[in-house]
Order: C-alpha cells, then sequence, then structure tokens
C-alpha cells in the first residue's frame, strides 16, 4: 500500500532529515539512500522497516539539513620535529647565536605537522532509530487510512454482488418454467398434431432443469462472500488471499452467466465488472485467468 512519511532531528552534532515511501509489492524491499557515513547502518535499518512493514516497496531517503561537524585530524612527524631542533641547535652552537629555539618555527617547518583524515562525526544509532520511527508512524498511518477506504469499497462491492446473486436466484425458477414451456411448444410443433409423450418430455425438462441448475454457483459464491469478510475482518497483509477469492467468484459469475439462457439473468451477470475494476484495489483479478482451485499465494 501506498503511504509516506518524515521526520527531521538532531544526529551527530548534525541534523538530518528521513523520509520514507512506500507503494503495493507483493513481497518485502528496500532502496536506500543514504548519505556518506550512514551506510554501516542499512542492516539495523533494514531490520526495523522489515519489522513495521510486512509488504511493499520501500524507499528510505535520508539527506543532512545540517552537517555535522567533523574533526581534522594533524599528524606529527616527531623524527622531522627532532631533526630540525638538532639542526637549528647544532647552527646556534657553531655560529655563536643567542636566543630559543621557538616552537612556532619548528612547527611550521616541512613534514613537521600534516593534515590526516577527516574523523567521522561520532552517531548514535538510537537517535537514527528515533529518527525512522517518526517516519514510520506517518507512513503507517497513511497505510492505515488507505486500508480502511479499501475495506469500505470491498464491503460495499460485495454487497453489490449478494444483492445481484439474491437477484438472480429469484430469476431462475421462473426461467425453467419458460424454457419448459418452450420445449413443450417446440415438441408439440415438430409433432404437427400427433399424441405428447408426457413422460418422455418429463425425462428432457429434467435434465435441461439439471443443466441449467445454478445452485452449486451459488452455494459457492456465497462461501466466497464469507471468506472475503473473514479476510478483511483479520489482521495482517490480506491482498493475496482477496485476490484468489477475487478469482474464484468471477469463475463462479462467468458459470452462471453461460448457464443462464436468460436475458435477465445475463444482464445481472454484467455485475462482474465489480470484480474486474482491480488497479484501485491493490490486487488482480483477471476475467481471462482461470486459476485451479488451489494456489500457493498468501496474504
Amino acid at each position: 500500500m501506498t503511504g509516506f512519511g518524515a521526520s527531521d532531528g538532531p544526529l551527530g552534532g548534525g541534523r538530518l532529515a528521513v523520509e520514507i515511501r512506500t507503494v503495493n509489492h507483493r513481497h518485502f524491499s528496500v532502496q536506500f539512500k543514504l548519505p556518506f557515513g550512514l551506510q554501516r547502518f542499512e542492516a539495523e535499518l533494514r531490520g526495523r522497516l522489515r519489522e513495521r512493514l510486512e509488504r511493499g516497496h520501500v524507499t528510505l531517503t535520508a539527506r543532512w539539513s545540517l552537517e555535522p561537524p567533523r574533526a581534522a585530524a594533524i599528524t606529527l612527524n616527531l623524527e622531522r620535529a627532532r631533526a630540525v631542533v638538532a639542526a637549528l641547535t647544532e647552527l646556534k652552537t657553531a655560529l655563536g647565536l643567542r636566543g630559543e629555539i621557538d616552537l612556532g618555527f619548528v612547527a611550521r617547518q616541512p613534514e613537521v605537522l600534516s593534515p590526516g583524515e577527516t574523523e567521522e562525526p561520532v552517531l548514535d544509532q538510537a537517535g537514527l532509530l528515533a529518527l525512522l520511527d517518526g517516519a514510520l508512524d506517518a507512513v503507517i498511518a497513511m497505510r492505515e487510512q488507505e486500508g480502511t477506504a479499501l475495506h469500505r469499497e470491498l464491503e460495499t462491492r460485495l454487497a453489490n454482488l449478494e444483492t445481484a446473486l439474491g437477484t438472480i436466484e429469484a430469476q431462475a425458477p421462473r426461467r425453467l418454467e419458460r424454457e419448459r414451456d418452450r420445449l413443450r411448444d417446440a415438441v408439440r410443433e415438430l409433432l404437427d398434431g400427433r399424441p405428447l409423450d408426457e413422460d418422455r418430455l418429463g425425462q428432457e425438462i429434467a435434465l435441461l432443469a439439471d443443466k441449467l441448475d445454478v445452485t452449486e454457483e451459488a452455494v459457492r459464491l456465497k462461501a466466497h462472500f464469507a471468506a472475503c469478510r473473514d479476510a478483511l475482518g483479520g489482521d495482517g497483509a490480506v491482498g493475496r488471499r482477496l485476490a484468489f477469492l477475487g478469482q474464484e467468484m468471477l469463475r463462479e459469475v462467468n458459470t452462471i452467466g453461460s448457464k443462464a439462457n436468460d436475458v435477465e439473468i445475463s444482464q445481472t451477470t454484467i455485475a462482474r465488472a465489480l470484480l474486474e475494476r482491480r488497479d484501485d484495489l491493490g490486487f488482480s483479478v483477471s476475467a481471462t485467468t482461470r486459476p485451479p482451485r488451489s494456489t500457493e499465494q498468501d496474504g
């Protein structure tokens, strides 16, 4: 699910800004955009993100709004300093010069003092994770808000599908009566006044009724509706479970439509469009994909 969060605070004598962006993804993946010096904390940051975000593609960006101070190291070449002092002492003795050897003069001589590598600031891991948690709080709040909206939308669509199924169940008996009358009229026309075998006609009508019966599909659809509501009422990620249930519901709706042989029921099964509008729900249901009734996908 999509989410965004940001936090900003002091760290290591500077000030660090942290941003987290998440988009829907079937697995957990992280992309880091960290300034130099923070890369060594990637393992700890990844662990905290995985702990609080179960799924999704996460982009973590951190930048210094105020760079922390870095102490410049000084390298002392003591041997070079001794050599300079010894040479000056020898020069003073040889020429009979007065005065003391000046420390500043010695320090200014080449190679006595030289700049070393800049020392990295001391960064507090606990402080860094606290900033991360601040951004994560905002991300999770946004994702929960989106989840609540999706929950309401899915409940509405389930209710619409239940209404459509109720309409079909009410239409089904009348459809069978019409088919019986149609078949009776067709047989009489073919017999052209000859006697009608009612037993034989009854057998054909029974076979037709079995062929057109949608009770099994309706029962499975109701079970899928209940499973969807059970998933929506649970905790944790349920996207894959809902995707699978959506595919199974679409299978049953398509079967009802193919069995219908009735204009009104065929029009009612157009409600399957409620299942096929998938891009804004965060899971995929395909009208052409017919998966097996078991799947390894997990919510």
